[in-house]
């Protein structure tokens, strides 16, 4: 596994992409638990049962399905937009600016795209606290992957056809190790953004991750550090 960004290796690329939830933001914040803990209200709301068994049915769910959504839609039918409409409905105003971050999405050249298993209000909500939503040409979310979450890999083929990326010339950054597998088949530069949770790791091992960094702000300076050291 490469650790070191180093700009000739990247030379090439006029696509970054990016996931939101534990990427754009530290796992720290612990944002994220916000969003958790609503939807096991909405599923304790939504088949009667307590907070104790909707998290073991939310949980289950997204080891067998990829995400809690995708197995509530599988198993109970229910219609997205509501779930997504109340489990993102959360406060971000302690999540902290990223001006750092701000400035080196600045500096890369190409476009910049937000993939997320989760809505587009959720990633603009999230991104605009951050002051880096100006950044971003796209933002493919859930509903525009036809609510197929990552990994799978059509998902993958429908963002690139759609948004004109050429996966050759695109990096990815992800939080969760298993939703780089495809990208790397795909011909992607990966980027591993690990935190403590179990499904981060998930799927570590392997070829398919080239890089690795707990910081994706310094990780970003340090790549365009070195762009500007090229003579």
């Amino acid at each position: 596994m490469i650790k070191m960004p180093v700009w000739k290796n990247f030379e090439h690329v006029d696509s970054w992409i990016f996931d939101l939830d534990n990427t754009l933001y530290p796992s720290k914040s612990n944002l994220f638990a916000k969003i958790d803990r609503k939807m096991g209200e909405f599923i304790s709301d939504f088949l009667n049962v307590d907070l104790v068994e909707a998290k073991n049915v939310q949980k289950q769910y997204f080891r067998d399905h990829g995400t809690t959504l995708s197995g509530l839609m599988k198993n109970h039918g229910i219609d997205p937009t509501g779930f997504l409409d109340y489990v993102h409905d959360i406060d971000v105003s302690d999540l902290e600016a990223a001006p750092e971050l701000s400035a080196a999405l600045a500096q890369l050249p190409g476009k910049k795209i937000i993939f997320t298993n989760g809505s587009h209000f959720h990633a603009t909500n999230v991104s605009s606290q951050l002051g880096i939503d100006h950044h971003f040409e796209h933002i493919f979310d859930i509903a525009a992957a036809e609510y197929k979450p990552k990994p799978h890999k059509p998902v993958y083929e429908k963002l690139v056809k759609e948004l004109d990326v050429n996966p050759e010339k695109a990096v990815i950054f992800e939080d969760m190790a298993i939703n780089l597998a495809p990208a790397h088949e795909m011909g992607m530069i990966t980027v591993w953004i690990p935190n403590d949770a179990h499904w981060s790791n998930e799927g570590s091992e392997g070829e398919h991750i080239h890089y690795r960094t707990d910081d994706l702000a310094r990780w970003l300076t340090e790549l365009l550090a070195d762009r500007r050291s090229i003579p």
